[in-house]
């Protein structure tokens, strides 16, 4: 029997000068990058935290505390690809992944597919991986393009056995 499971997660940074963005692991030519303690990688945040959710495996704050130097801009990509080995550990595939970057600018059109490609290139079963952008049309930090979020949704499975008893009496015990 297969087990199956969803798990959301949601990021949000600030603009900052002196800092490159990167979004889904993509390089965004773009004046401001995003503040934090790794690459701030939103997309990749959300996406973690959705996959680590869905799991029952806590949240990246947790795996990779912003007061742990080792993870100090570090590339986000890396740190999913632990998360996908803890996924892989504990018996998890990856089903699909849905994505929406919230932002005014810069346009992320142009760099959706390749993002789409980085994330689905280190999880666990060949997921299928969409990657949405949307405005908030000005309103909030996002529509006065003072920074970016990502929530993401995702379906992770896993065959469960179905452990049976000897059998006494012709009946299954589900508690075997």
């Amino acid at each position: 029997m297969r087990q199956f499971r969803i798990g959301q997660g949601f990021d949000a940074h600030r603009f900052t000068k002196g800092r490159p963005l990167i979004l889904g692991g993509v390089r965004i030519p773009f004046q401001f990058g995003l503040e934090g303690h790794s690459d701030a990688d939103v997309l990749t945040h959300a996406v973690m935290d959705a996959l680590l959710g869905a799991a029952g495996l806590g949240d990246i704050g947790t795996h990779f505390p912003p007061t742990d130097n080792a993870y100090k801009n570090i590339y986000s990509l890396d740190l999913l690809k632990k998360v996908a080995h803890l996924l892989s550990e504990n018996g998890w595939t990856v089903e699909n992944i849905d994505a929406i970057i919230v932002c005014e600018e810069p346009r992320i059109a142009p760099y959706k597919d390749e993002m789409r490609k980085n994330i689905s290139a280190r999880v666990p079963g060949e997921p299928d991986v969409s990657i949405k952008a949307t405005t908030t049309e000005g309103m909030g930090f996002t529509g006065r393009a003072e920074g970016i979020a990502a929530i993401a949704v995702s379906l992770i499975s896993r065959v469960s056995e179905t452990r049976r008893s000897s059998n006494v009496g012709g009946k299954e015990d589900k508690h075997a």
